[in-house]
């Protein structure tokens, strides 16, 4: 990989400086050739397992999860693998080149998913295939045909469930879980669909009660009985055959062990984590370093804004104050969702004196679903929607809420995700892809300019913003602790409650994220790392012709990419000038 980004480099530096450099050769067709078989391969296979909310379409099946599947796909994507191998990266042209870069690394990713056989574990603390289902319940139906599709959809649920408890019995034969202590409780978000409901109070028929008046009152009615039928039928059952393997055999029997690196193979398993959500193949241990200075530096900011807001006690006692005041909580939970759209909504005020170019998709605000509220993060966004969790309203700090919602919706996931897929000129595998260097290091990078878009009004504010640089900061230390270096639960913990003004709950259901979920919490730094010394970079080389318009929107159109790709593209945009990517209108 690190000679491919070489060669990539050298590719680029040469095209950007050499007139008429082509836009297509011999070796891009033979490049594109490959991604686009393998592309229609994929597609064909039907919904894919991270396909949680598509959009309304007529897909009849849940994804094929399967041992014989997963050694399909690695048969495939080993040969593909193969065929890249074989080409001349030097022979590219500039996007051929940027392409190739962006595809190998999401094939490496995919091959060693495979070969650690991550589908064994689809579970962790924060999410679960089992959410996925009620998290897919299409809006509403246009047509008869697509309300039947979502009916067959439900009948085919067994089936999935049955492959994925497969994959679980699988992975727990040879230790390979989530740590038990941070899936208790995770039974109640089985146990919620079911109890207490009746087909026509479950999720699953929510959008039965309201089929278009352009479908027969007799079709009408019937297609209501067989969703009752479906769900009744197949979808109850399937959940409660579930809950009993859960909570009798899966998590009784689950590993206790914290650390990624006591799994089979732990050591280089984590290291491949680190190079995935990373995007850069770098060690445990200096991550954790940097995670220590970063913390150090950021504490001394936070220190500053302590005493702008003008508390005369020490840090400690300030952080007490933030946690327990209730001026700082809201009481309802619509109180916190009309909060989190007017801060929304005050963004787009600013937005056009920063961003040239902004997505066609719109969002909405909505809470978090009830059956996984409480071992939910606090909110969570991307195409059409920024989900504020309003469980536990005393661990959902108003003062936070600016900076989660620059993070979660605009221009964070629900601005940065629907920009990716609006590049039309670019190729299915890059506007489709979420890498989360890129994606929550974006997210993150927006947090931080809010505070130059005058969107944080009290030290409050900014000193929620800072806690949450703070938070990231501190997953460097806290995720390479636990799995690298036999940290335990409390001590993780412990480095959260006294460095963030995190409330209680929040810091006990993350670090469980942490724990069950080795690596992903490093994207997050690292990722704005990169943005941001890029952006200084630019700002250097470029003086007075730097536009910081132009800048998100050459970030933004790349879509979404590893940190070594965007580099090199923002090398690119300093030698040409620091041009916008889009042609005048």
């Amino acid at each position: 990989m690190r000679n491919l980004l070489v060669v990539f480099t050298l590719a680029l530096s040469a095209c950007a400086t050499t007139p008429g450099a082509p836009r297509q050769t011999a070796e891009d067709v033979r490049f594109r050739a490959i991604y686009e078989a393998e592309w229609k391969w994929r597609t064909s296979l039907g919904p894919q397992e991270q396909d949680d909310t598509p959009p309304e379409t007529e897909d009849r099946v849940w994804p094929r999860v399967d041992a014989a599947t997963q050694a399909m796909r690695l048969a495939y994507l080993t040969n593909v693998e193969k065929q890249l191998d074989a080409l001349r990266p030097a022979a590219l042209s500039i996007d051929g080149a940027e392409n190739l870069a962006i595809y190998r690394a999401q094939i490496d990713v995919t091959l060693n998913q495979l070969k650690y056989r991550e589908y064994e574990k689809p579970l962790n603390a924060d999410t679960a295939f089992w959410s996925g289902p009620p998290s897919s319940v299409p809006k509403a139906f246009r047509t008869e045909a697509a309300a039947r599709a979502w009916i067959a959809r439900l009948r085919d649920l067994p089936r999935y469930f049955s492959e994925q408890t497969a994959n679980m019995k699988a992975g727990l034969a040879r230790g390979f879980t989530p740590p038990r202590v941070t899936l208790e409780g995770r039974d109640k978000s089985i146990s919620i669909i079911y109890d207490g409901k009746t087909p026509e109070t479950s999720p699953f028929y929510e959008p039965f009660k309201t089929l278009p008046a352009s479908i027969p009152a007799d079709t009408r009615a019937a297609l209501q009985a067989d969703a009752a039928a479906a769900i009744r039928d197949a979808v109850f059952p399937a959940y409660r055959e579930l809950f009993a393997y859960y909570s009798s055999e899966y998590y009784p029997k689950s590993r206790t062990d914290l650390a990624a690196t006591t799994l089979p193979d732990g050591q280089a398993y984590y290291r491949s984590l680190i190079k995935e959500y990373a995007t850069v193949d770098t060690s445990a241990e200096d991550i954790h370093q940097l995670g220590l200075a970063e913390v150090a530096r950021i504490h001394a900011e936070m220190e500053a804004t302590m005493q702008a807001a003008g508390f005369k006690g020490d840090f400690p006692a300030f952080l007490t104050f933030l946690r327990t005041d209730p001026q700082f909580y809201a009481k309802t939970p619509e109180e916190l969702l009309h909060y989190a759209a007017w801060i929304a909504k005050t963004f787009d005020g600013k937005a056009s004196r920063y961003f040239g170019r902004l997505p066609r998709s719109r969002f909405t605000v909505i809470p978090v679903p009830p059956d996984i509220a409480p071992f939910y993060t606090a909110g969570r966004g991307g195409t059409g929607v920024y989900l504020v969790n309003t469980y536990n309203l005393p661990s959902r700090a108003l003062y936070a809420m600016p900076a989660l919602t620059l993070h979660e919706s605009a221009p964070g996931h629900a601005f940065q995700i629907p920009m990716a897929a609006e590049q039309k000129g670019q190729p299915e595998f890059r506007r489709n892809a979420y890498i989360s260097a890129f994606g929550e290091g974006w997210a993150l990078y927006c947090e931080l300019l809010g505070d130059e878009m005058g969107m944080y009004e009290t030290p409050y504010q900014k000193f929620g913003m800072l806690s949450y640089q703070m938070w990231r900061a501190s997953r460097l230390v806290v995720d390479t602790g636990v799995h690298a270096k036999g940290w335990t639960r409390e001590q993780a913990q412990k480095f959260l409650h006294d460095n963030t003004a995190l409330a209680d709950h929040e810091i006990e259901t993350e670090v469980d994220r942490y724990i069950s979920w080795p690596g992903q919490a490093l994207s997050y730094y690292l990722g704005e790392k990169a943005i941001l010394d890029g952006r200084r970079k630019a700002e250097a080389a470029l003086g007075a012709k730097f536009d910081i318009r132009n800048f998100h929107d050459m970030v933004l159109a790349e879509g979404s990419v590893p940190l070594p790709v965007l580099a090199t593209r923002i090398d690119r945009f300093i030698a040409e000038g620091g041009p916008s990517p889009y042609p005048k209108e």
